[in-house]
């Protein structure tokens, strides 16, 4: 029996492992960070043994009101994944399975591969539609991978969607592979009529050093990426820097930035009430967006989430509120689960990628009700 994480994403620290019933694990903390949550691994060698695996530093993670009620995910084939029983006690948190093949995955969502990321932005820019540019490198020295779809003029609006600056909330970028395959559809009249309107720029994973190394929050030298907004360090944060730099080149009327929350067991999106001289035309634009979001798909809902700002109070390092300030824009947070949604669950595989591309696909729908505010 054995339990290995060296691969993409990969992150646990092997305390004991010889009985199945009592396989000691810890979560390893993001590089020059507290942070820690993610994890993912793989088990072999343990097929129809009831296997204990218990994370003994769960109390010590960031959000650990996020263990409450939650279900890991595992994976025999690293394609599809289920809801495996799972329990947070006295500070540890226990996976107990009983694995059908040698070889079992398990992580604390679904991962979104830097493979898949690649075949991602490889494939749509095959496409006659979309133009594939490199913007910068991160801290590792990886590509900035941007994505324009659609022809620029000055006509258009300009919609900037963006995903992972948190590298542990894997369900963004899912979700943004479902916009894009929507986009990409010459089927879709929705698609094809958002085009003669809009340019997209599209970044699916704005932290890819840190989706490597299997961090939950920070970038490869341990910065929180989504608080970096305000005055981005090139060699700390190049990836907001130089994102933040395009935005200000190409301009901006729409953004949607794409994450996970641990804690709260539903869709919901977040905005920007507490930004300096607050439009509120904007902010309405939001909150229409929200109310059509949730009307085209039940999964999404606008009574729950995080509590508003008060004015002026906002934090300017966070994307929405310095992209609201910043274009006097319509801005907005979107957040999934990680755990399953309160008002429409799916116990077999809760918050899963399957739902979180469809979720992608409605925000298309909820955009084109929204698009003549902008």
């Amino acid at each position: 029996m054995k339990i290995s994480s060296n691969f993409d994403s990969g992150n646990i620290n092997v305390i004991e492992a010889d009985a199945p019933g009592n396989i000691r694990l810890n979560i390893n903390k993001d590089n020059n960070s507290d942070f820690y949550q993610w994890f993912h691994f793989r088990l072999t060698g343990a097929k129809g043994q009831l296997c204990a695996l218990n994370i003994e530093n769960a109390s010590g993670a960031a959000y650990t009101g996020g263990w409450e009620n939650y279900q890991a995910v595992a994976s025999y084939d690293h394609e599809n994944w289920f809801r495996v029983s799972t329990v947070y006690k006295d500070g540890t948190l226990t996976i107990q399975h009983v694995p059908e093949t040698d070889s079992v995955y398990y992580a604390y969502f679904a991962p979104y591969s830097y493979e898949r990321h690649q075949e991602l932005v490889s494939s749509a820019a095959m496409h006659e539609r979309v133009r594939l540019e490199v913007i910068g490198e991160t801290c590792d020295g990886r590509d900035l991978d941007l994505l324009t779809i659609g022809e620029a003029d000055d006509e258009k609006k300009k919609i900037w969607i963006i995903a992972r600056q948190h590298p542990g909330e894997s369900m963004a970028e899912w979700m943004v592979e479902g916009i894009i395959e929507r986009l990409l559809d010459d089927n879709d009249p929705l698609s094809r009529d958002l085009l003669r309107k809009c340019v997209f720029y599209i970044m699916p994973n704005v932290n890819p050093d840190g989706s490597i190394r299997g961090h939950l929050r920070c970038n490869a030298k341990g910065q929180n990426l989504n608080r970096d907004w305000g005055d981005p360090d090139r060699l700390k944060s190049p990836e907001i820097f130089h994102l933040r730099a395009k935005m200000d080149e190409l301009g901006l009327d729409f953004n949607l930035d794409c994450h996970g929350d641990e804690a709260l067991p539903y869709n919901f999106i977040a905005c920007f009430e507490g930004a300096p001289d607050l439009n509120q035309y904007n902010l309405d634009t939001a909150y229409m967006f929200g109310r059509e979001l949730e009307a085209c798909n039940p999964d999404f809902q606008n009574e729950k989430g995080y509590g508003k700002s008060a004015p002026g109070t906002g934090n300017l390092g966070m994307s929405t509120n310095q992209i609201a300030h910043r274009f006097d824009a319509v801005a907005m947070t979107l957040e999934m689960p990680f755990r399953d949604t309160v008002d429409s669950p799916y116990p077999e595989t809760g918050w899963s990628p399957e739902r979180s591309i469809k979720l992608g696909y409605s925000c298309l729908d909820a955009l084109s009700s929204v698009l003549d505010r902008l």
